[in-house]
Formats: structure tokens, C-alpha cells, sequence
């Protein structure tokens, strides 16, 4: 229980940190920042249940499995954004605007989650 809940609070720093990053306007690091804080919290989940969740594949498996246990379609689409940010860290293609809300995004996300925490 320990580590999941080390993953918990590192996915809040992580979401702290993104909005920071992205008030100093280094989008790149706060779109990364932004998907560490949902990975962490993918991870939270899963270690709390005692899924896989040590590959990046396998968070996207987890999600899976969270939609289908709860019928909530909206994790989908929020990680999908949350995996974009993550891509912009490297590609740097997404625009301010889209950074920003994506990184909104990743709060509702986070909500959503832990939820399922409690």
C-alpha cells in the first residue's frame, strides 16, 4: 500500500510541477509533466489492485480495465490527451493553448482516478 500511495503523491507533485511549467512557459516540460502526474496515477491504481503497470504498455492496458470495471469512456479520451502531452515532449508540436487545456485535462483525469482510490 505504501508504494501506491508514493505514486499518488508524486502524480499530485508531478500535476503541481506541470502547472508551474507551463506559467514559465516551458510547455515541453510541463507536457511532460503533465503525463507523469497521469502515469503516476495509472500506477497508484494499479498497484493498489495488484494489475501490471511496470511497462508503458501496460498503463494503457490498466485504463482499459478501469473502463470496463466503472463504464467511464472519459478515462479513454483523457489518457489519450495525457499520451499526447507526453508525445509533445519530444516532438514539440502541440500549441500553448492545446498544452494548457490538455494539462486541465490531466486534472479531471486524476479526479476521475482517485475516486476510484477511496
Amino acid at each position: 500500500m505504501q508504494q501506491a500511495q508514493t505514486y499518488q503523491q508524486r502524480s499530485r507533485e508531478n500535476l503541481a510541477k506541470a502547472y508551474r511549467e507551463l506559467e514559465a512557459g516551458d510547455l515541453t516540460q510541463a507536457s511532460e509533466k503533465g503525463w507523469g502526474a497521469v502515469a503516476l496515477m495509472v500506477k497508484s491504481v494499479a498497484q493498489r489492485r495488484g494489475w501490471r503497470h511496470r511497462r508503458h504498455g501496460w498503463l494503457h492496458g490498466v485504463v482499459d480495465d478501469l473502463v470496463e470495471e466503472t463504464g467511464d469512456g472519459e478515462l479513454n479520451r483523457l489518457f489519450s490527451i495525457a499520451s499526447d502531452l507526453h508525445v509533445n515532449f519530444f516532438e514539440g508540436w502541440l500549441r500553448p493553448r492545446r498544452i494548457s487545456q490538455g494539462i486541465h485535462d490531466v486534472e479531471h483525469f486524476m479526479e476521475r482516478v482517485e475516486r476510484l482510490l477511496t
